[in-house]
């Protein structure tokens, strides 16, 4: 903060925070709508330009609304006398209310918000990057607040334009008048990659084609509010408003309660509410959230509104298409779909029909929905509604379809595909945006936007030619310097308020039948410090938006206060087959980072050790280690060369390129439990990150020191120790922290798989090498097993095989002997099938069954003195725990067996 901040912040009494705020906020920028002191742009400040007429009937620029009045009334509702430089009345509300503390309090705030946002896991991800970290998403303290004048223009105006793009699609998939008639260029339909030609003829239920759309307004130096682009594919925001509205409503309680901001509940009620009146069967129908997957830079939103509405979470390859109806795969069987909410763009939806190479849709979906058996929001064949080349056309085909002049007006915005319009624009490139006429499309010329007052003459030159040779692939819209509202920023000491450009993004959903309704609050995305363009993907944030209501407050819940037990058993969410196949490879992995941790620290602890004569010992050692992939098999073995196989075991601790050793083990838990994060808690997920990411650092920092020539056993230890802790964290938070559901028992089965495959062998290879008949590999034996201390408590100094079998194969309160483990798993998959108590399923029968173990069959040496009885056990139990493996991956994942049945139907 600059001294004269410093000042005036010590002086002002806290009774007076707006006063303060007043004092201490810059104005707006020279040009922009000042939202805090809801004042009209200085005259000369520039404007939307008002475009001449366009020479042909065909295109249309949007009308430009009257200049506002005077700064004292303004088109806001908000407008001060701009001598005062006071507050707009509902700033001045908002600061007078921030409660205990005040103003002084902000700083403390800002911090709080920051904790609140990481503590709840909310993030925006780079898309694609599997192994990139998660940003957190960027969300300011104050909120945008927008008058109830104001938002009767926006909602009315929302609401007309979403009913006029239904009425296109409706039409150009259907009689096609618009294109007939002239009032629709075909290069922007039917020469746009985003029209869905394998659509033409369908008709949805309840002749309703869009039924969540997402409008871009920034608002004008006259005060006054403009669209900007449409999003109707699969717009985001919803989730991540709601998050927004919950911690900025929770920091400011008496300012939100002043203010008489209105609630978000209602309109996603009435949303779920259309959606369940247009499902074409089913009572209650099933409704699914259909993602791309975690990878996605939404994921966190996908998965949070599928928690908030109550529907399923799926990706594509949960489900299914028979008979040209669309099913959820679950572990019970097939599940009927009967709508489903789309988070993916189109072309990636059927790669039968679309995109072939797509692994994130649905075969056979496009043709379910021509059947009329399943409702998707939004309709496939959105995307040319998507070309901001579109919005000059709005205006005519209004008042053609319903009749009506357009109240929300547009940019203006002109498509080069027609040469009076490009002549038009060529000479004002230097105060317009120049956009892509296809945004996305592989097919087509794509681009960012650049706007003409950034570059210079040799650059304008050069678009003005590109736009020239090619017009129909390029878009310009009139400049607008975008309004600017006050943020908090705490880049200078204790902080500050500072203005920052802002672009409010506005939802109409179906409420039913051609019926919409527009959420009252939305999605507020603040450019960076030295941007004009507020995007999310180049360093902007986020800010909530509150609306004011003159009236009541609607203070409708999704909460249901009389539930019973139908309405409960329909919010138990359905283990999808997808999650539930990763929740049982998370149960793997996680066992195998444990196995290959305890197996790596035990071989550099003998190999550290002064007694190395036992040649048994070393010959088990190498075996366990190639066998779980802790060393590359070109290795010379351990009784050959012992320092070169201890150095090869510590280099390949960390590599994730190889699978086996502990770092890609930990990679591959990550990676698991990535796909299933909607079920983990935050702590869970945070530990499993901070594994991953400390184990791989520390390993590439002790890596570097090893060329150094400081890197050496004894680092190797510590960074083991290290995440054998780590990992018992994890394990502690699956054993006590998750739901005991079905998921959670096929988490449980993958790491008892996993344990019985690994004991089994480790048995087997002490027996057959014949290192258990020797004290260090006696001891070792034990050691692997985590027994040591229960060994010696129980049998002191006794080292004999009864005592080994007694402990770790025929203890069945031992979680790591044999049979409690066969036991165990035996019980879970029963369970798992749905059998009664006590009551075993032919796949639990599949693992040898522990009750017929004696010691006395399992002890006899037998002539040859090796244990062929109990060798063959060990055997046995190792090709039961994948045989097993092997059957529940057909039964429950990929549904391929003859049990496969459908439910619910």
């Amino acid at each position: 903060m600059d001294p004269l901040n410093e000042s005036l912040f010590a002086g002002q009494a806290l009774d007076a925070p707006a006063a303060l705020a007043g004092a201490l906020a810059p104005p707006a920028a020279p040009g922009h709508f000042d939202e805090l002191r809801g004042t009209v742009t200085r005259p000369g400040s520039p404007r939307p330009s008002t475009a001449p007429a366009h020479p042909t009937p065909l295109y249309e620029a949007s009308s430009a609304p009257p200049l506002a009045p005077p700064a004292e009334t303004g088109a806001s509702g908000d407008a001060m006398p701009r001598e005062r430089a006071a507050l707009a009345p509902s700033w001045d509300g908002f600061f007078e209310h921030l409660g205990a503390g005040g103003f002084d309090d902000l700083p403390r705030r800002a911090v709080s918000l920051e904790r609140q946002i990481r503590d709840n896991g909310v993030t925006y991800n780079v898309y694609a990057d599997a192994d990139g970290p998660q940003r957190p998403w960027s969300l300011d303290l104050f909120p945008l607040i927008v008058s109830p004048q104001s938002w009767a223009q926006i909602e009315a105006g929302v609401q007309q334009r979403v009913k006029v793009l239904d009425r296109v699609m409706a039409d150009v998939y259907g009689p096609q008048q618009l294109l007939a008639q002239g009032l629709l260029p075909p290069a922007l339909v039917q020469g746009h990659p985003g029209y869905l030609r394998s659509m033409h003829g369908v008709k949805p239920t309840g002749d309703t084609w869009l039924h969540i759309a997402a409008f871009d307004l920034a608002r004008g130096p006259d005060g006054n509010w403009w669209v900007v682009s449409q999003r109707t594919q699969a717009p985001s925001g919803l989730g991540y408003l709601l998050e927004n509205r919950l911690a900025i409503s929770r920091q400011f309680p008496q300012a939100f309660e002043h203010l008489h901001v209105q609630r978000l509940a209602a309109t996603y009620s009435a949303m779920m509410d259309g959606l369940q009146r247009l499902c074409p069967a089913g009572q209650p129908p099933h409704i699914a959230l259909l993602t791309p997957g975690p990878y996605n830079e939404t994921y966190f939103e996908h998965a949070y509104l599928a928690r908030y509405l109550g529907i399923t979470l799926v990706e594509g390859n949960d489900l299914t298409v028979r008979d040209q109806r669309l099913y959820l795969k679950t572990l019970q069987g097939l599940r009927p779909v009967h709508g489903l909410v789309k988070r993916l763009d189109d072309q990636f939806l059927d790669p039968l029909e679309l995109r072939p190479d797509s692994t994130l849709g649905v075969p056979g979906l496009l043709q379910a929905i021509r059947a009329g058996n399943v409702l998707v929001a939004n309709m496939p064949g959105s995307a040319f509604l998507e070309s901001p080349a579109l919005l000059g056309f709005l205006p005519a085909l209004a008042r053609h379809l319903i009749g009506e002049k357009l109240q929300l007006p547009a940019l203006p915005t002109y498509w080069c595909g027609e040469r009076a319009a490009m002549e038009t624009v060529l000479p004002q490139l230097s105060e317009s945006a120049i956009k892509s006429t296809y945004p996305d499309m592989d097919s087509h010329i794509s681009f960012d936007a650049v706007l003409g007052r950034r570059m210079g003459r040799r650059e304008l030159d050069e678009w003005a030619g590109r736009i020239v040779r090619q017009g129909d692939e390029h878009t310009v819209q009139s400049y607008l310097p975008l309004s600017q509202m006050p943020t908090w920023t705490q880049d200078l000491g204790r902080g500050h308020i500072a203005q920052r450009s802002v672009m409010l993004r506005v939802f109409a959903v179906v409420d039913g039948p051609r019926s919409w309704r527009v959420l009252p609050g939305g999605l507020a995305r603040l450019a960076g410090p030295d941007a004009q363009i507020a995007s999310m993907q180049r360093g902007g944030s986020s800010a909530d938006v509150w609306v004011r209501t003159a009236g009541e407050v609607d203070r409708t819940t999704l909460l249901q206060p009389h539930a019973t037990p139908a309405s409960l058993a329909r919010h138990r969410a359905p283990v999808t087959s997808r999650a539930a196949e990763n929740m049982f490879w998370l149960g793997r992995h996680t066992e195998r980072a444990e196995n290959a941790v305890r197996l790596a620290r035990l071989t550099i602890d003998l190999l550290g050790g002064e007694d190395l004569s036992a040649r048994a010992l070393l010959v088990w050692l190498h075996q366990l280690a190639l066998r779980n992939a802790l060393v590359p098999s070109e290795v010379p073995s351990l009784p050959k060369s012992r320092r070169v196989f201890e150095r090869a075991l510590i280099a390949e601790l960390g590599d994730v390129d190889r699978g086996g050793s502990v770092g890609w083990s930990l990679r591959c838990i990550r990676q698991s439990a990535a796909a299933v994060r909607e079920r983990l808690s935050q702590d869970h997920w945070n530990q499993i990150v901070r594994a991953e990411n400390d184990f791989l650092r520390r390993s590439a920092e002790q890596a570097g020191e090893k060329s150094e020539g400081g890197y050496g056993t004894g680092a190797a230890l510590r960074l083991l120790e290290s995440a054998s802790t780590a990992l018992a964290a994890i394990t502690g938070a699956q054993t006590d922290r998750m739901t005991r559901d079905d998921a959670w028992r096929l988490l449980s089965i993958g790491r008892h798989i996993e344990r019985l495959g690994f004991l089994s062998s480790a048995l087997a290879a002490g027996f057959q090498t014949g290192s258990v008949h020797e004290v260090n590999g006696f001891e070792a034996m034990v050691a692997l097993f985590d027994s040591t201390i229960t060994f010696h408590a129980r049998y002191q100094q006794r080292r004999d095989v009864a005592t080994l079998v007694d402990l770790l194969v025929l203890d069945g309160d031992n979680p790591r002997s044999l049979a409690w483990v066969a036991l165990t798993l035996r019980k879970r998959i029963a369970r798992l099938a749905g059998s009664a108590p006590n009551k075993l399923t032919a796949l639990s029968y599949e693992l040898p069954d522990p009750d017929s173990w004696t010691l006395e069959g399992l002890c006899d040496p037998g002539p040859d003195g090796r244990y062929s009885a109990l060798v063959d056990l060990f055997s046995a139990c190792e090709a039961a725990a994948y045989h097993v493996s092997d059957a529940i991956g057909t039964r429950y994942f990929t549904l391929t067996s003859e049990s496969v049945r459908s439910v619910g139907v």
